[in-house]
């Protein structure tokens, strides 16, 4: 049976992401689900949900962009903007000894380090541990069919 899974995404055009963030979710929650947004609380280690029913989001915004994923199921999303300058120095902090190989051998590194960081990010949103758990202890392998480019972003999705 597959996932119920809606993802959608509009230009910040002068707004803050949060509050983009929030008005997507709705847009996307009335269209699916059929009803308004309702009432968004947030767990201990800062995950938001909605208390009953079924339905799961994940949100996140670039300088540009936000991003939005309902879902039938708990879920977590991530995106940076493609052309985002990133300190390659970075990878000896984040990336596991598998990654850290990978992205040693990648013809575009600053890509291949964004990428790993999307993948991070939504795995520590679906969990609700964010990357605090320590982001080192992932090992994912590039290229992943969790992440694609979206709206000049790169966008992974955990469910």
């Amino acid at each position: 049976m597959g996932a119920e899974l809606y993802i959608g995404t509009c230009a910040l055009a002068g707004e803050r992401g949060h509050a983009a963030g929030r008005a997507l979710l709705a847009q996307l929650y009335a269209a699916h689900v059929g009803t308004p947004l309702p009432e968004v609380h947030t767990q201990p280690g800062g995950k938001p949900y909605f208390a009953g029913g079924k339905w799961h989001f994940s949100i996140s915004h670039t300088k540009r962009r936000v991003f939005c994923v309902l879902a039938d199921r708990p879920v977590g999303l991530d995106a940076e903007e493609a052309d985002r300058n990133i300190d390659l120095r970075l990878a000896d902090s984040i990336l596991s000894p598998g990654e850290k190989a990978q992205f040693e051998a990648a013809v575009d590194k600053r890509r291949t380090l964004l990428t790993f960081w999307v993948l991070k990010e939504a795995a520590g949103k679906l969990t609700g541990k964010g990357v605090g758990f320590h982001p080192r202890h992932t090992d994912f392998v590039l290229p992943d069919d969790r992440v694609q480019e979206i709206d000049g972003c790169i966008v992974a999705v955990f469910y």
